[in-house]
C-alpha cells in the first residue's frame, strides 16, 4: 500500500467488506468495481479489524444494501443528481449509472486520484465530478457550486460512514447547510449511538471495535441520541429511521443479529 498511503486506511477496510459479498450464495448487492481498489495489505488491514470483531463486517455490507436500495428508488423518482460526501472508494457512480444524472463525489486530492486512474486503466466511462476537498472546512455548498451542481435540482445526499468522525457540531452544520441551499433532497446517513463513542454499551467486543478504529487513526468522536429531534431542529423530516439489526433481519431472512452493536447502529434517510 506504500503508493497508495495517502488514503485513509478505513476506506480499504471498507472497500474489502464491501467486496465480500460478492461471494455470497446469494448476495445482497454486487460490487464488483471496488474489487479494482483491492490488494494484499487492504486484505491485511481489513482481516485485521476483523479479528477483532468479526461483525463489522455485516455493518458495512447492511447499510451499503440499504443505500443501493434507497438509491434506486429516488433515482426512479427523477431524482437527477447525486451527491457522495466523502465518498472514499464508494464506487456508485459506476454501478448505478443513469442517463441525465451526475454524481458528485468530494473527498481528499488523493482518494480521487486513486479513482479516477483505477477508472482511467479500465477505460470506464464515468459520469462522475470528482471534487477535491474537505465538505466541513472547505464549505460544502461552494464546493458543489464550482462544479456544476445545480441547487434547485432534486439531489440525494449519501453521507456514508461518515458522522461518527466528525464533531456533532459539524453534523448540525451540514444538515443546515443542506436546508438552506438545496430546495428538495434526501440525505441518507449511518450513526452510532451516544453510548457506543463513550465507550459505555457494556459490551466488550463494541468497545474492542471502538478502539480498533482509533489504532488506525480514525477515532470515532460523536453519536447521535435522538436523530428525530436532530432532523427537527434543522427543519427536515425524519424519512426513515432503521436500526442495522432491524435491516439485519429483513435482509439476512430473519436470522437474529449476531452482535449487541447492531442495536446500537442506525441508518436513516431525512430530508425536504
Amino acid at each position: 500500500m506504500a503508493a497508495i498511503e495517502k488514503v485513509s486506511g478505513t476506506a480499504f477496510v471498507v472497500a474489502e467488506f464491501r467486496a465480500e459479498e460478492n461471494q455470497a450464495a446469494t448476495p445482497l448487492y454486487k460490487d464488483h468495481v471496488v474489487e479494482l481498489f483491492l490488494s494484499d495489505a487492504s486484505r491485511q488491514a481489513a482481516d485485521r479489524v476483523a479479528a477483532s470483531f468479526p461483525p463489522a463486517r455485516d455493518l458495512v455490507k447492511i447499510r451499503t444494501k440499504y443505500i443501493d436500495d434507497t438509491l434506486d428508488t429516488l433515482l426512479g423518482r427523477q431524482f437527477r443528481q447525486v451527491v457522495i460526501l466523502g465518498a472514499g472508494l464508494d464506487t456508485r457512480a459506476v454501478r448505478k449509472p443513469v442517463d441525465d444524472v451526475m454524481y458528485f463525489e468530494i473527498d481528499d486530492p488523493a482518494t480521487l486520484r486513486l479513482k479516477q486512474a483505477r477508472y482511467e486503466a479500465q477505460e470506464m466511462a464515468v459520469n462522475v465530478t470528482f471534487i477535491p476537498g474537505n465538505y466541513v472546512t472547505d464549505g460544502l455548498i461552494g464546493l458543489l457550486m464550482q462544479n456544476g451542481f445545480d441547487p434547485e435540482l432534486p439531489t440525494y445526499f449519501i453521507w456514508e460512514g461518515n458522522t461518527m468522525y466528525l464533531p456533532l457540531e459539524s453534523i448540525r452544520q451540514t444538515l443546515f447547510t443542506l436546508k438552506t441551499h438545496v430546495k428538495r433532497f434526501r440525505l441518507s446517513f449511518d450513526y452510532m449511538s451516544d453510548a457506543v463513542v463513550a465507550k459505555t454499551t457494556g459490551d466488550a467486543g463494541v468497545t474492542r471495535l471502538v478502539e480498533s478504529f482509533a489504532a488506525m487513526g480514525a477515532p470515532w468522536i460523536s453519536g447521535i441520541r435522538d436523530v428525530k429531534s436532530l432532523a427537527r431542529e434543522h427543519g427536515l423530516s425524519l424519512v426513515e429511521n432503521f436500526k442495522i439489526s432491524e435491516l439485519y433481519q429483513k435482509y439476512r431472512r430473519g436470522r437474529p443479529a449476531a452482535s449487541p452493536i447492531f442495536g446500537f447502529y442506525s441508518i436513516c434517510t431525512v430530508g425536504i
